[in-house]
């Protein structure tokens, strides 16, 4: 896979405003039999409901993140524009590095920024969706999640964090400014539902303003 990731055409051909959204998703062995499937499941409904909307299916951009199995961090679908977003079938096994996914995110996402400059092509702040049912356990995933913070903090991204109700969610609120949501059951559809509403809104904005999230009907602030 090349370095400059999205041929010089794509973005030739669609000028559009865009707005990046990355999803790092744990894919570690915890995550075997139901739960990978529903949320497999999930990535199916993002794909449909994205390319319903005729404005966020130009504008938006996705790269898929998976943490975990034998190569540890790997990206299973590079930037594409959601018109043309191909939802991958993700396998559960391995173990969390989520600070290496969470690295490698920030990393894609400055990479783009400069794509999208060199071309002339305005953006929304980039989102940065991370979901896991355990914690981190990668060395110095907590200079990463400070990094995280830190991109937050500087307005280079939006960073919402995820977890099922096994995920350890005083480790995964130290990757965002914003409290972490706990998944209630394995309603995977219903959170990329509002994944994909909440894009869609996102990406019809200006540039400079602030994120359109949806109501949230899946999940809870743990206590």
């Amino acid at each position: 896979m090349s370095e400059n990731f999205i041929p010089d055409i794509v973005l030739q051909d669609n000028t559009n405003q865009r707005l990046p959204c990355v999803l790092v998703l744990d894919g570690s062995g915890s995550m075997v039999g139901k739960p990978i499937e529903e949320l497999n499941k999930g990535l199916e409904l993002l794909s449909s409901e994205l390319k319903e909307d005729d404005i966020a299916c130009q504008r938006v951009q996705l790269l898929l993140i998976r943490v975990g199995g034998h190569e540890e961090v790997e990206i299973i679908s590079d930037w594409t524009d959601a018109i043309d977003f191909v939802p991958p079938k993700l396998v559960a096994n391995g173990t969390t590095p989520l600070g290496k996914g969470v690295n490698l995110a920030l990393k894609k996402i400055e990479e783009q920024k400069k794509n999208y400059r060199d071309h002339q092509i305005q953006y929304n702040r980039p989102w940065l969706f991370i979901f896991t049912d355990g914690e981190p356990n990668d060395a110095g995933w907590e200079k990463c999640a400070e990094k995280a913070v830190e991109s937050e903090n500087d307005n280079k991204a939006v960073i919402f964090c995820i977890g099922s109700e096994g995920a350890n969610f005083k480790k995964l609120q130290k990757f965002s400014t914003r409290s972490p949501l706990m998944l209630e059951g394995l309603q995977f559809e219903e959170l990329f539902l509002w994944l994909s509403k909440s894009v869609s809104s996102t990406s019809k904005a200006a540039p400079d303003s602030s994120s359109q999230l949806a109501a949230i009907e899946w999940g809870s602030v743990p206590t």
